[in-house]
């Protein structure tokens, strides 16, 4: 079976993230996802509901004033209705504040699973591989705040 389908749903996922379309990340997580960015801010390997995940990421990534996950090329393995992606990334988050602007990058790669149902791919698990950041990752911290008081960013209030 061919994994063109599979690596087709991460590159969606990751442009519907970028551009805020949260039905079109809710039409591509499973019902729940196991997610590991363990290399990059420590703690535990989670498993949550898809409408947390959602969450998650609507409290932070309006906040910026653009999000760019550059990915290379998506390699999927298939095997009996699961298919287990790789690809490069390069994460941008950029935030204009009233000290200036400022970026935050991190690069590594993405290990993402996902199963198919009936006709679609369903991500079901999100691992970061980190290699490196630059930038300043405190700029998350003003992203959230920015969500927090519906200002700023992309925030929709």
């Amino acid at each position: 079976m061919s994994g063109g389908g599979a690596a087709e749903s991460v590159t969606r996922l990751l442009s519907a993230v970028d551009r805020l379309d949260w039905d079109g990340v809710r039409s591509l997580l499973d019902s729940t996802v196991r997610l590991d960015y363990t290399s990059l801010f420590g703690g535990e390997v989670e498993t949550v509901e898809r409408e947390e995940v959602i969450a998650r990421w609507r409290s932070l990534l309006p906040g910026f004033d653009a999000t760019q996950h550059l990915t290379g090329p998506v390699t999927a393995d298939v095997r009996d209705g699961h298919a287990d992606c790789r690809t490069a990334v390069r994460a941008y988050h950029h935030l204009i504040g009233e000290e200036g602007r400022g970026t935050w990058m991190t690069a590594g790669f993405y290990h993402i699973s996902a199963r198919r149902e009936a006709a679609a791919w369903r991500i079901s698990a999100i691992t970061l591989e980190a290699l490196y950041e630059e930038g300043d990752r405190a700029l998350t911290q003003q992203a959230a705040r920015r969500v927090e008081l519906a200002s700023g960013g992309r925030v929709r209030a």
